[in-house]
């Protein structure tokens, strides 16, 4: 009975696993909008794909409710300016479409610059994609930070 529940791990699961890094693998569509009772749309994390003028791609973690500051991503990244890369041009830049970017997927695929904003470490724990639409995990966001070597820093446009 309880194997009908079990989900199917995907690729980052697999690679969290191997690396014994704790984390819960979540069944989630955050952009339906419907939420399990125990996860606010605050949990949520996106994972953005942009083009700095000076490192190439690069990536910024928010949570879904906030925008990402082009302005402040460029700063810490060391960057003039950024830009989001097209939708059209992202899974050929991170093999993931939108909707599936994931910092663990990335990091093993392309060593991309990551910065995930303050809120994340603030909060403890995160929810990002797994790496397919609809599939999610939640964990430790220092442990996270520490296994994709990524920075921490306040990426939120507040205007």
């Amino acid at each position: 009975m309880a194997k009908k529940n079990k989900l199917k791990k995907t690729l980052v699961d697999q690679i969290l696993d191997k690396a014994k890094i704790e984390h819960d693998s979540l069944a989630l569509n955050a952009l339906e909008g419907k939420l399990p009772q125990d996860i606010q749309r605050e949990d949520i994390f996106k994972t953005l794909a942009l083009t700095g003028d000076k490192t190439g791609p690069l990536i910024g973690i928010v949570q879904i409710t906030e925008h990402l500051s082009e302005k402040k991503l460029a700063k810490v990244s060391g960057n003039k300016k950024v830009s989001m890369i097209p939708q059209k041009d992202l899974q050929k830049t991170t093999g993931y479409i939108h909707g599936a970017n994931n910092p663990v997927g990335i990091r093993q695929k392309h060593h991309f610059p990551i910065f995930i904003d303050d809120r994340a470490l603030e909060k403890g724990e995160m929810i990002v994609s797994a790496g397919e639409v609809g599939r999610s995990i939640r964990i430790n966001s220092q442990v996270l930070a520490d296994f994709v070597q990524a920075s921490f820093a306040d990426l939120i446009d507040n205007n």
